[in-house]
């Protein structure tokens, strides 16, 4: 059986304009929180790999400066090598999630990958039916996250 396209909610573009205006912190604190939402699809059918954890516990270690932006990028590169050897469409878009939270630290624009890598693994964990109503649940969590902004501490402040 082949994997269902992709099909994404109409509120990515507003997510994305909305994004372009968050400072680099805020936008590292989302992707982590939108990556840490899908861990569970990762880790469900990658049992011992603890690469996308290590990614998302790396990009909040970069946000509260315990990491260097080196040192996020390296568990980025390894929760994609993750996502690239996962046995499951979703798993796979889990790590990516995981990854770009972890590259954000290197350049911002990672954030909007992290999410709708989160998005897409909630499509494809999913059955049929649900795909459209989950996607824009997400994609709406998304948003809202967005909008409440981060502490210094990678904590949504409202």
């Amino acid at each position: 059986m082949a994997k269902p396209t992709f099909k994404d909610a109409p509120l990515r573009r507003e997510i994305e304009d909305l994004a372009k205006q968050q400072d680099h912190h805020t936008l590292a604190c989302w992707a982590a929180e939108c990556a840490a939402r899908v861990l569970p699809v990762f880790e469900a059918h990658q049992l011992e790999d603890r690469r996308a954890r290590n990614a998302i516990a790396g990009g909040r270690g970069w946000i509260r400066g315990e990491i260097t932006m080196v040192d996020a990028r390296k568990v980025a590169f390894a929760a994609h090598a993750a996502a690239r050897e996962a046995d499951h469409v979703a798993a796979s878009a889990a790590s990516r999630a995981a990854g770009h939270a972890a590259a954000t630290a290197h350049v911002k624009d990672h954030a909007v990958h992290a999410a709708t890598y989160a998005v897409k693994a909630i499509f494809y964990d999913c059955l049929i039916e649900e795909q459209e109503s989950r996607v824009l649940e997400e994609r709406t969590w998304q948003y809202q996250y967005l909008l409440g902004g981060c502490n210094d501490h990678g904590e949504r402040t409202r």
